[in-house]
């Protein structure tokens, strides 16, 4: 039985965009994580200048456009894998931070967390 965890890559709102050896290094490590059928989806993201942020709050949404100026620390990025356990989504969460060394002189966070089964849907 397999687990899915998703990848989380946290980085700075103002942080240099990848240079194409890095996204090439990502590339590659996504199509070895696919070969092997652990890579469910992966994907980076725009600085929050290109989206918005929803809020509920006291029964009211509100939406703002971005970017964010309290906003130092955001999500640059993130991937799914289909794995058998946490470890090895440790295992593919080094590997990408490892293909950074040398490609990026920022800092980087991943978090690492499980994903809830879907409930299943009765017939």
């Amino acid at each position: 039985m397999t687990m899915r965890f998703m990848t989380i890559v946290k980085t700075r709102e103002n942080a240099e965009q990848p240079s194409p050896a890095l996204i090439q290094a990502i590339v590659k490590l996504g199509e070895e994580a696919s070969k092997k059928g652990v890579m469910v989806e992966m994907g980076g993201l725009l600085p929050t200048a290109a989206g918005a942020r929803a809020r509920l709050a006291n029964g009211k949404i509100t939406v703002t456009d971005g970017p964010f100026s309290e906003a130092k620390e955001v999500i640059g990025g993130f991937a799914v894998y289909d794995v058998a356990s946490k470890k090895e989504a440790i295992e593919w969460t080094r590997k990408f931070l490892e293909a950074h060394i040398g490609l990026w002189n920022q800092e980087l966070e991943v978090e690492v967390r499980q994903m809830m089964d879907a409930p299943e849907q009765g017939c």
